[in-house]
């Protein structure tokens, strides 16, 4: 059973999203906030496997609350899908740099919704590869690349290179073996591999990491 939690400012939106999960024969709501500062409460007494963050809330916004609720390497760090009305917006940047493993929009069908708490829970990053470049296309190319992100990049070998700016154009496993000319498991290795070396939990993430650290550049 995957374990959610929805945290949203409007009791409509909390409560329609909480019945369309728990009519899910796989997916229970464990718990709702209003807020980033309870949701940090919520979660930490209920350990979901799912956290449903809204971004835009008073008291503390759903990035504060993502950066903290997964900066707590000794404590439960659940995975977070970003909810949002806009498909481009600042918040959600902020939130994939947080390390937020995805975005949804508010008006996704039920399927959806039921669909990205699966995706997430099983370990992989909910990306619509053509939305999610899009924007962090958009915000890349107003940041110079990071010095920091740069020297991250260091410890991988240049085939770890070239399946990270892959990931970062939306290619999955598969894709990537067949450019790369390589096997499946071998891409596998490397992702583990450099996912490891650079501290990432899931694809998002990499692709956040390959814009701002000048790997790949906006509109490339």
């Amino acid at each position: 059973m995957i374990g959610v939690v929805v945290v949203d400012d409007q009791a409509m939106v909390r409560a329609g999203f909480a019945a369309l999960l728990d009519a899910e024969p796989d997916i229970a709501v464990l718990g709702e906030a209003a807020d980033g500062r309870a949701a940090l409460a919520v979660v930490r007494d209920r350990r979901p496997d799912v956290v449903l963050m809204d971004v835009r809330m008073p008291v503390l916004d759903g990035i504060a609350a993502t950066r903290e609720l997964l900066a707590d390497t000794r404590g439960h760090r659940p995975r977070i899908v970003v909810l949002t009305t806009f498909d481009v917006d600042d918040y959600v940047y902020e939130a994939l740099r947080a390390g937020a493993s995805g975005f949804l929009l508010k008006d996704a069908p039920p399927d959806v919704l039921a669909t990205a708490v699966r995706t997430v829970a099983a370990g992989d990053a909910l990306l619509a590869p053509s939305v999610t470049r899009r924007m962090i296309e958009r915000f890349a190319a107003h940041r110079p690349p990071s010095r920091a992100e740069t020297a991250r990049l260091a410890a991988l070998t240049s085939r770890e290179r070239d399946v990270l700016r892959l990931i970062a154009r939306g290619l999955s496993n598969r894709e990537i073996a067949a450019d790369l000319v390589v096997a499946e498991e071998t891409v596998k290795s490397h992702v583990g591999r450099l996912f490891s070396k650079l501290h990432l939990r899931d694809r998002a993430q990499a692709v956040v990491v390959a814009y701002e650290s000048g790997l790949v550049e906006p509109g490339r």
